[in-house]
């Protein structure tokens, strides 16, 4: 006996049982009268026992028929709302979505948005995951997740929803103490924070219009694994660091640090909705990457 059972086999002979019909059977199943029977045999040799008593114008089950008619009934019932409750998932936007985002963004980006999205689909749940670690979507389970990078080759589906710029920064008091280095080799000479998730942790890379390039391997006193965390440092004086538009931009606009190396760029950065790989998405999480497709972009153009 092979390790699986036939389920194909019983369930077809469920169906025999309910319409009391091979013929019927395999009209509501869409299959032929051979299939049917093929199927009725290969479930009686399987189980060493006839399951039907035969004849040109009676059908009837067997002691053995009877025992297994109810389980087999039980299974293919258990199958078909299985199957439904899948179909309506897929079709309708319900039931829970997975999502891996960036902590710090993820707090100030994607959280003040979930209520709008959670009002829009009132059967669909959030599962969100706040964390700076590149998390492995399939072994953990994720449905989706947003990356702020430039995105390695992998079997995962990426969508990009916006550009995130980088920007070296420093605070005034610290300029005015240490000097404004004007060339990416300079920052050798300074002190600089480091954050650990970056692609290319240990090493800053820039380009200048002219299409000069520079990699510098800066070193300070702190080395964080969420970006924010070096806001108080950078803000307070004590060094420079290297962080993308949403930490950084309101210390930019409140005048706390300042742009330095600007004739310089990084490479450009953009987030980016990534999902596994396989066939068709749930309705649920395709409403949610539509959702936040149209937010960034947007957000985007503000």
């Amino acid at each position: 006996m092979s390790k699986l059972p036939d389920f194909e086999a019983l369930a077809i002979f469920a169906k025999v049982v309910e319409l009391r019909s091979f013929a019927s059977a395999a009209t509501e199943l869409a299959l032929s009268k051979a299939t049917v029977s093929k199927a009725v045999s290969r479930l009686e040799q399987r189980l060493g026992a006839r399951l039907f008593n035969r004849t040109s114008r009676r059908l009837a089950l067997t002691d053995a028929g009877q025992r297994l008619a109810e389980r087999a009934a039980r299974l293919l019932a258990d199958g078909e709302d299985a199957e439904n409750e899948a179909l309506s998932q897929s079709i309708s936007p319900r039931g829970l979505v997975r999502l891996a985002v960036p902590m710090t963004f993820g707090v100030k980006a994607v959280a003040p948005i979930l209520p709008e999205f959670l009002e829009a689909y009132p059967e669909v749940s959030i599962d969100l995951h706040l964390s700076d670690a590149t998390v492995d979507l399939i072994g953990e389970g994720f449905d989706a997740g947003l990356r702020i990078a430039r995105l390695p080759d992998s079997s995962l589906i990426a969508r990009r929803l916006c550009a995130m710029p980088r920007y070296t920064v420093a605070a005034p008091s610290y300029l005015k103490r240490h000097g404004r280095p004007t060339h990416p080799m300079h920052l050798a000479e300074h002190k600089c924070f480091g954050y650990a998730y970056l692609s290319t942790p240990g090493v800053w890379h820039y380009t200048n219009a002219s299409g000069e390039q520079a990699s510098v391997r800066p070193a300070g006193q702190l080395r964080v694994n969420n970006g924010e965390a070096l806001l108080p440092s950078i803000i307070a004086g004590l060094g420079i660091a290297d962080l993308p538009d949403f930490i950084v931009g309101d210390a930019i606009a409140l005048g706390e640090v300042e742009v330095i190396l600007k004739g310089w760029h990084q490479p450009e950065g953009a987030v980016h909705l990534v999902t596994p790989p396989g066939g068709p998405r749930p309705a649920r999480v395709e409403v949610l990457a539509e959702f936040l497709t149209k937010h960034f972009a947007k957000a985007k153009k503000r």
